[in-house]
């Protein structure tokens, strides 16, 4: 043994170098408890999932790992068939919307029309009806039954029915009808903000007004409305609401019906060929939000706005503008003049009859026994705890991430990459994978509220994480700088500085999720317990039950409720944005 033996020492066991920048930063703290929390709440529902897709339980009740639930699947019969509907169902539905949302959003954004305020409260108002209430609402008016059916029988004294709902062209119409508001939404920002000195070149050149729109407000708007429709037809290939009322009635089976009826229409639960069919179902999610996310990236390359100061010229319709007004108010019409109208009416007789001898029956009685009966109560209660947990929850976290991650704190990355991961869960997939998660760990919250909590965090952190980020950017480094300078620590600063300046974007996310969480079916569906049912579930409940009548006199005044809330907290925005910052 050589002298220098004796004084030899153990080597240092040396930290990677983001885990010591982590460490050595002032935010280090933050970023470590908010990337626990993340991996805490987005990552055991992931696992528990793909392992729930790879296990199989042989007969003396052991577990191992085997793909017999993927050979299931595969041999399942009509597997391909739903595969197929999905596409189709989301391909059409994505079209359709951008047809319906797009030409209101032009005719509001850059022409001479009117009644374009009456587009707006046409968005607003939909957007705030839950999902499965407008569903029904249509069914009622296309159903067998339903007014235009009865008055064409009526009319033509024949027996055969105008418009049969319960199919592939049903959920079409309907689930365009969904989300057309948001392609308003979104497709009218791009409108409002284009330059308008391209199509001013143009009309020099002597195009007509026809040949600008097609050869270049079109052309340079492609890119966002590619975006657009990709963004659409990820949603509606993860839509339950619609394929569950309007096709499973009419034999029209998707992935996501195929894997509600896995869960609760086989006895006992077949969790391993759900999950397996949930695992494919987010790989498909996942390549095509990965195109989506391309489409976008490469979005700046069409950008038309740029720093010189612009106003956006309208066009002259001329003879076209009242025609184009007529078309803006149809569209009122049609997404809530008929909805209402028809819950209006149903709500007020005591079943599900069109005939002009009915108004002898119309009472309140519908009314009366909603509210005598307590158990709505609970599910007012139950949908409210959840709604606000959710949405306290999320906006907090969120919040934080959105605050670490525009100053870029060492180990931020990751925190966005956690934040964003869940955008590939599709309701009814989440919902598998937090039942597997709870089946497993042994925490006590399965068939309580808490465990819809859960999911729903998980579900819209995205979205919380994109309204603080928005807000986040907007507030300047040197405001908490100036306050470091002055001795305030990172607490005192988030306190102080950011959380103040932050608000107007929290609270509009807070309302944003708050409003989903009252509307979407997809995850308590799953997760819901005999006592911790929301008004979403109740609704679906009644409906399956054939209890019309009193499903329009809940959803009615369940509407009106979140309504009332959302212009409450619309002005208190408006409110907490004025005294903030002085306009």
């Amino acid at each position: 043994m050589s002298a220098d033996a004796g004084t030899a020492t153990l080597p240092r066991t040396r930290l990677p170098r983001s885990l010591l920048n982590i460490f050595s930063s002032d935010k280090g703290a933050f970023v470590l408890v908010a990337t626990i929390l993340l991996a805490v709440l987005v990552l055991p529902p992931l696992v528990f999932l793909v392992k729930g897709a790879i296990t199989a339980t042989a007969k003396d009740g052991t577990t191992y790992y085997s793909l017999e639930a993927f050979s299931t699947l595969a041999n399942q019969r009509g597997i391909l068939l739903s595969a197929w509907n999905s596409v189709v169902f989301a391909v059409l539905s994505a079209i359709f919307a951008l047809l319906i949302g797009g030409v209101v959003a032009w005719i509001v954004e850059r022409t001479n029309a009117p009644f374009k305020r009456l587009a707006y409260f046409t968005t607003i108002l939909s957007l705030g009806t839950p999902f499965v209430l407008y569903t029904t609402a249509w069914l009622m008016l296309l159903s067998r039954s339903g007014p235009l059916n009865t008055w064409w029988k009526m009319l033509t004294g024949g027996t055969d029915n105008l418009i049969n709902v319960y199919g592939m062209s049903g959920m079409v119409l309907i689930e365009a009808l969904l989300w057309s508001p948001l392609v308003f939404l979104l497709l009218g920002g791009t409108l409002r903000n284009f330059n308008p000195e391209l199509e001013e070149a143009a009309k020099m050149s002597g195009a007509s007004s026809w040949s600008t729109i097609r050869r270049i407000t079109f052309r340079l708007s492609l890119p966002s409305i590619l975006a657009l429709m990709m963004l659409v037809f990820i949603r509606t290939v993860e839509a339950f609401e619609v394929p569950a009322l309007v096709g499973t009635p009419g034999r029209v089976h998707v992935l996501t019906t195929d894997i509600y009826d896995l869960m609760h229409r086989t006895n006992p639960p077949d969790l391993g060929t759900a999950s397996a069919l949930s695992v494919v179902l987010l790989g498909v999610v996942s390549v095509l939000l990965y195109f989506y996310g391309r489409m976008t990236r490469n979005a700046e390359r069409f950008a038309t706005i740029t720093g010189k100061s612009f106003r956006p010229r309208e066009f002259e319709l001329g003879l076209w503008r009242i025609p184009a007004g007529c078309l803006v108010f149809f569209y009122f019409f049609v997404m809530i003049v008929m909805p209402l109208a028809v819950l209006v009416w149903t709500s007020l007789i005591p079943f599900e009859t069109f005939r002009a001898t009915s108004f002898k029956l119309m009472s309140f009685k519908n009314y009366e026994v909603i509210f005598a009966a307590t158990r709505n109560f609970d599910l007012v209660i139950n949908t409210f705890i959840i709604a606000l947990c959710a949405a306290t929850f999320t906006m907090l976290l969120a919040a934080v991430v959105a605050w670490l991650s525009v100053r870029k704190a060492p180990g931020a990355r990751v925190l966005d990459q956690l934040a964003t991961t869940p955008l590939v869960f599709p309701g009814i997939v989440l919902g598998v994978g937090v039942m597997q998660l709870f089946l497993n760990v042994p925490l006590g919250l399965y068939g309580t509220i808490w465990i819809i909590v859960w999911a729903f965090v998980i579900n819209y952190m995205p979205y919380g994480v994109r309204y603080s980020y928005a807000g986040m950017l907007q507030v300047h480094r040197e405001l908490e700088e100036s306050a470091a300078v002055a001795g305030a620590g990172q607490i005192t600063v988030l306190r102080r500085i950011v959380v103040p300046l932050l608000a107007p974007s929290v609270i509009a996310g807070w309302l944003f999720i708050f409003l989903l969480s009252t509307r979407v079916l997809s995850l308590p569906v799953l997760l819901a317990g005999p006592s911790s049912q929301t008004m979403a579930v109740a609704m679906f409940d009644l409906w399956g039950n054939g209890q019309g009548p009193e499903l329009a006199a809940l959803g009615l005044v369940w509407s009106l409720m979140m309504t009332v809330i959302a212009l409450l907290f619309y002005f208190v925005a408006r409110r907490a944005g004025t005294g903030m910052y002085g306009s």
